[in-house]
């Protein structure tokens, strides 16, 4: 089958396709067919340098996310030739991924999926959805009331933010570095948008002079401490992006940079249950949510789809589709 086997740390343009056996299905995995699979930030960290720590072994095929048919469902409840999606549990990392024409993946992170979507559509979902809708529902609790202040938001996880927000009425203001982002805000749904330099907290005040009582931060701990003095009294900010390349504080003191009353938390992707992959999709399903493509690449074209995302020019998720020979 064809794989994208990371061997050694490298550049995105020395990621080739390679030919390796189809992996053998053992009790408790499935065999998926892969049919596409989405690109995330996670991945180009793994090739660039991750790849290089003590705590992973390399060889390993990429990719934390995969979409897909059951092959062989070995031991599960699955059925031959049941649509599925596949998210993290250590896919890419501690046993292989995604990226790949065929995966053998834990039953613990595969889930049946019942919706009318391409299959280049159903792999802009699992990992960025289920993301953004956690952060939003669980961590900050998010209503239509609610006034939602969201960091980072021309990335993939920012624009499913919020198209999700928006779905069920939230008022949202969403921030880019980038002017000639602004208009692409607006039309995935922000009210309004403001732009991400010096003059932010000038910005901010002057529509929010009391704060907002919901912020998503997806720059993360560079910026972190300032999203938090946009918050009102009891407010929530959820921290759950590290676009600014800055992944911990130095000297973070949690009394004194934390303002008063004010609610600090995060999401971490890393343990999703069929209960709440089946809630996302019936959300989807019901809001009539058609995930924000930026670029569908074939499984040979893979240097390019990650040439796109490190240019940070994709206004939305990459995914490569595998197609049947």
């Amino acid at each position: 089958m064809k794989a994208i086997v990371l061997e050694r740390t490298c550049k995105a343009t020395e990621l080739n396709v390679s030919n390796v056996p189809v992996p053998k299905v053992k009790p408790d995995w499935v065999l998926v067919k892969v049919k596409a699979f989405g690109i995330n930030r996670s991945e180009l960290i793994m090739r660039s340098f991750e790849g290089d720590a003590p705590y992973i072994q390399l060889p390993r095929i990429l990719g934390i996310e995969c979409v897909g048919e059951i092959a062989d469902p070995s031991n599960s409840h699955f059925k031959k030739g049941q649509r599925v999606v596949a998210l993290m549990g250590g896919m890419g990392r501690s046993f292989d991924g995604g990226y790949a024409e065929y995966a053998v993946l834990p039953i613990s992170c595969v889930f049946a999926v019942d919706i009318d979507l391409s299959w280049a559509e159903l792999g802009a979902i699992p990992e960025t959805y289920f993301t953004a809708y956690g952060s939003l529902f669980d961590c900050l609790q998010l209503t239509a009331s609610d006034s939602l202040f969201i960091r980072g938001a021309t990335s993939a996880l920012g624009l499913v933010a919020v198209q999700l927000a928006k779905s069920i009425g939230s008022t949202v203001l969403a921030t880019t570095r980038n002017a000639g982002k602004i208009e692409l805000l607006k039309q995935h749904g922000a009210d309004v948008v403001l732009l991400d330099d010096e003059t932010l907290a000038n910005q901010f005040y002057a529509i929010y002079p009391k704060g907002v009582n919901k912020v998503l931060e997806l720059v993360g701990p560079a910026t972190l401490k300032q999203s938090m003095k946009f918050l009102s009294y009891h407010g929530i900010i959820c921290s759950t992006g590290i676009l600014g390349h800055k992944a911990t504080f130095e000297n973070f003191d949690p009394i004194k940079d934390i303002p008063n009353g004010v609610y600090l938390s995060s999401f971490f992707s890393n343990y999703p249950t069929q209960e709440q992959m089946s809630k996302i999709f019936r959300h989807i399903r019901q809001c009539n949510l058609k995930p924000p493509l930026a670029k569908v690449f074939s499984i040979e074209d893979i240097d390019q789809a990650h040439l796109l995302m490190e240019s940070n020019m994709a206004n939305g998720k990459i995914v490569v589709t595998i197609q049947e020979e």
